[in-house]
C-alpha cells in the first residue's frame, strides 16, 4: 500500500501539456476562481491548519531553500525544510505516538516523493534513509513493525498479540541461540499454547503494545522487491493496512487505486493505530500530516480542470 510520486517544484508544468504559457494563464485564473467544491474534494473532512501560507507561496512562485539555495516550490525535498517564502513557524507540527523510519529507494526521484511531507510535519519523529544505508534492526525486532503486505502480514488491531509472541520467544542474540529461519516463523506458538487474541491485546495495552517504531518503504511498487528482500528487514513483524483508495494525482500505470502514496500510508496507519491500539476516538490528531498533500491535490485538480483535462 505504498507508492510514491510528487514533484512540488514542477507540479503544474508536468501536468499541463500545453506549455509554460498555458500554465501561467491557468495559475492566474485560479487566483480569482472559487476553490473546488467540497463535494469534489475527497480530503474535505480533514482538520487542517490554515493553508494561507501555501496560498501566498503559490502566488509568489518558486523560492530559495535556506540551506542549499536551490529553487523550489513550498519546500526543499533534499534538505527537508520549507523554502524562504514558507516560514517554518507557519507550518503545523504533528506529534506522533511512534517513531517512523522511511526507507527510500535510491532510484526514487526526490522531487516525486511524498515521504518528505512526513519529515517536514513531524520532524522529531520521522527519519528518512536512502537505501542501502539503513539501520540494523535485529536487536529491536520485538518493538518494530514493517508496513508491507505479504503472506505473514497481520492487521493493525493484532499488533499487540503478535508482538507478545516475539517477547515470549525473545530476540536472537547470536547464531547459537536460534536457527537462521525468519523470526516470524520461529515466533509461531503451537496450537495448545495459543492465547485468546482479545485477552492478550487487552493485557498488552495496559502494559503498552511494545511497538516503538514503524518502517515504511518509499518507492514505486515495481522497485520494492530490492528493499523488502534485504536481510536486515527479514523477520520483522509485517503490517497490512486496511484497503483505502488513494487521492494521489500521479497514480502508477496498471496499479489499482488502493495503492497509496507514502504520506497517505503513514497517515492511515496512524489513524488505525490510534483507534485500534490506543482505543481512543480519533479527532484529527494526525490530519496535518496531509497539510501539503491536500493543498497540492486541490492545486493539481484545479489546474487539470483549467486545462480541460477533467
Amino acid at each position: 500500500q505504498l507508492t510514491m510520486s510528487l514533484n512540488s517544484s514542477t507540479l503544474l508544468n508536468e501536468e499541463n501539456a500545453q506549455g509554460p504559457k498555458r500554465n501561467t494563464e491557468c495559475l492566474e485564473s485560479l487566483e480569482v476562481q472559487t476553490p473546488s467544491s467540497f463535494q469534489d474534494n475527497p480530503l474535505q473532512q480533514l482538520q487542517l491548519a490554515s493553508q494561507e501560507v501555501l496560498e501566498k507561496a503559490k502566488k509568489s512562485g518558486r523560492s530559495k531553500c535556506p540551506r542549499c539555495n536551490s529553487s523550489r516550490m513550498f519546500y526543499c525535498y533534499t534538505c527537508f525544510v520549507p523554502v524562504e517564502t514558507v516560514p517554518t513557524k507557519e507550518i503545523p507540527t504533528v506529534k506522533l505516538p511512534l517513531k517512523i523510519d522511511i526507507i527510500k529507494h535510491p532510484n526514487e526521484t526526490d522531487g516525486k516523493s511524498t515521504a518528505v511531507h512526513a519529515k517536514l510535519l513531524a520532524p522529531d519523529d520521522v527519519t528518512i534513509y536512502k537505501y542501502p544505508c539503513i539501520p540494523e534492526y535485529e536487536e529491536k525486532r520485538h518493538e518494530i513493525a514493517l508496513i508491507f503486505p505479504g503472506p505473514n502480514s497481520v492487521s493493525v488491531k493484532d499488533i499487540a498479540f503478535h508482538l507478545q509472541k516475539y517477547t515470549k520467544k525473545g530476540v536472537c542474540a547470536s547464531d547459537d541461540d536460534c536457527s537462521r529461519e525468519p523470526l516470524l516463523k520461529q515466533a509461531k506458538i503451537e496450537p495448545e499454547e495459543e492465547e485468546n487474541p482479545d485477552e492478550c491485546i487487552s493485557r498488552s495495552r495496559s502494559e503498552g503494545t511494545g511497538l516503538k517504531k514503524v518502517i515504511f518503504i518509499d518507492s514505486t511498487w515495481n522497485q520494492t522487491n530490492k528493499i523488502i528482500t534485504d536481510e536486515r528487514l527479514q523477520g520483522l513483524l509485517q503490517i497490512e493496512l486496511k484497503t483505502r483508495k488513494t487521492c494521489f494525482w500521479r497514480q502508477q500505470k496498471g496499479k489499482p487505486d488502493t495503492y497509496l502514496s507514502t504520506i497517505e500510508a503513514i497517515y492511515y496507519f496512524l489513524v488505525d493505530y490510534h483507534r485500534e491500539i490506543l482505543k481512543e476516538s480519533y479527532k484529527g490528531q494526525y490530519d496535518n500530516l496531509l497539510f501539503f498533500f491536500s493543498f497540492m491535490h486541490t492545486l493539481i485538480k484545479d489546474a487539470k480542470c483549467c486545462a480541460g483535462k477533467e
